[in-house]
């Protein structure tokens, strides 16, 4: 029995948001075994690319990938408010690695915070 649901296996081989946005704003949270490192650039109010480092586990590069593919184009504001909750539904991660979700949640909202005082008034 594979450990890793069909989605949290697409997401991972895809990776297509692996990498860094240039000239944007980055975060870099190290906690838990986890390290993941976000970047987005903002057009007006909205997130316009978003990208992702991770030295973690399948299921924390599939969400970051996911999350990635989601914050693209929206409010730069859904940044602050992300919850990583359905995340951890729509991929099924078992819920001994909610703590290393709940990292990822942390550095996206760190994130929005940096895209917020980069673009503030």
């Amino acid at each position: 029995m594979n450990p890793y649901s069909v989605r949290v296996r697409e997401y991972f081989a895809e990776a297509a948001h692996a990498g860094d946005v240039a000239g944007g704003v980055s975060v870099l949270v190290d906690e838990q075994d986890v390290c993941l490192q976000f970047s987005a650039s903002a057009e007006g109010d909205r997130v316009g690319a978003m990208r992702f480092r991770a030295r973690a586990c399948p299921h924390v590069i599939a969400a970051a990938e996911a999350a990635c593919a989601a914050l693209e184009g929206r409010p730069a504001a859904d940044l602050i408010e992300f919850s990583a909750r359905d995340l951890m539904d729509n991929l099924s991660v078992p819920v001994e690695k909610t703590g290393r979700i709940l990292v990822l949640e942390d550095a996206i909202r760190a994130l929005g915070q940096q895209v917020a005082t980069d673009t503030g008034p």
